[in-house]
């Protein structure tokens, strides 16, 4: 097919690309190419190529680009979607419309397995909820992240890929011979990579099954060695850990304030906290600092490093992030 294109000494190509692109002229459904010293540049509007160009413009036979087919391509407009693992998560309120999303999704060149609608909001102590099978037959996948990977089922773990970026964050602070203790531990997405950096970490979680999944995903990372999982409430059952943590992971943000005694005697001398809450944008980092300075008492001198808003939550709301050291007195 002839396509106008701008022709230049294949030298200055990726300069003149550069600027195609930055004028928003590139034609993507077609290939560059070269011929004989020459580059050509298919743009898609030629009366708007830059005047130093102009006399640059050529006809010629270009090859169409091979691009994927997206769910978008298919549907005609872009449907809000979530990759976890070879799942694809919709959330929509209409049937009928999640249901073109899913078969849209398994037609597209999408890589997935199963396209789940969430059918209930995260309920329980465990934080789970009910989902929706539209395409696929199942619940369970292999999430990676940062070079890790973690076999989970979304019926009966909670996990959230959004979350990534903040666990890297923390993540990338642990060093070797720490000893950490992640609170709540889920399927290991902290606990597994810092014992991959080192670290001794003791990993809890009411959930029985989170903490299967867990053992198994240390398993699988290699890290069986340096992570203990724990099944049960952390109150309960982490004693033999007191006054050890170098470090303690603490998201539970809806009541991570009613953990904080345990935190505390689970502290080292030497501490940092990662406390995550959920708070009205009016004062999203002060409900959490004034409740570990309570649980801290003159016990420790209490430092806060780092306040970070991690996500919007809902309207007014933030979950948000606090590092705080804690130093015996």
């Amino acid at each position: 097919m002839s396509v106008p294109c701008v022709a230049v000494e294949r030298e200055r190509g990726e300069a003149v690309r550069a600027r195609l692109a930055e004028v928003d002229l590139l034609d993507g459904d077609h290939e560059i190419a070269v011929d004989d010293g020459t580059i050509y540049v298919p743009v898609t509007d030629p009366s708007a190529v830059p005047a130093d160009l102009a006399d640059r413009i050529v006809e010629r036979d270009a090859a169409e680009r091979d691009r994927p087919r997206t769910p978008a391509d298919l549907l005609g407009y872009e449907p809000s979607l979530e990759r976890l693992g070879d799942i694809v998560i919709v959330d929509e309120d209409d049937d009928e419309r999640a249901r073109e999303i899913a078969d849209a999704v398994m037609a597209s060149d999408l890589p997935c397995a199963t396209v789940l609608n969430r059918a209930s909001p995260i309920e329980g102590e465990l934080r789970v909820r009910e989902w929706d099978v539209l395409a696929g037959n199942g619940t369970e996948t292999v999430h990676r992240e940062y070079g890790h990977e973690f076999a989970l089922d979304v019926a009966e773990v909670y996990f959230s890929p959004r979350l990534a970026t903040e666990r890297h964050r923390v993540i990338e602070r642990v060093g070797p011979d720490e000893r950490v203790v992640d609170m709540f531990a889920g399927v290991g997405p902290y606990a597994v990579p810092m014992a991959a950096r080192g670290a001794d970490v003791v990993a809890c979680d009411l959930n029985e099954a989170a903490i299967a999944y867990l053992e198994e995903n240390a398993e699988r990372n290699g890290v069986a060695d340096r992570v203990t999982a724990i099944a049960g409430d952390v109150r309960e059952t982490t004693a033999a850990y007191a006054d050890s943590a170098d470090r303690l992971v603490m998201n539970l943000p809806h009541s991570a304030d009613e953990f904080l005694e345990t935190a505390v005697s689970l502290a080292g001398d030497d501490c940092v906290i990662h406390y995550y809450d959920i708070q009205h944008e009016d004062d999203p980092f002060g409900p959490g600092e004034r409740a570990i300075r309570a649980a801290a008492g003159d016990e420790y001198e209490v430092v806060v490093e780092t306040e970070r808003v991690v996500r919007s939550y809902a309207p007014h709301e933030y979950n948000v992030c606090l590092d705080v050291r804690l130093t015996r007195s």
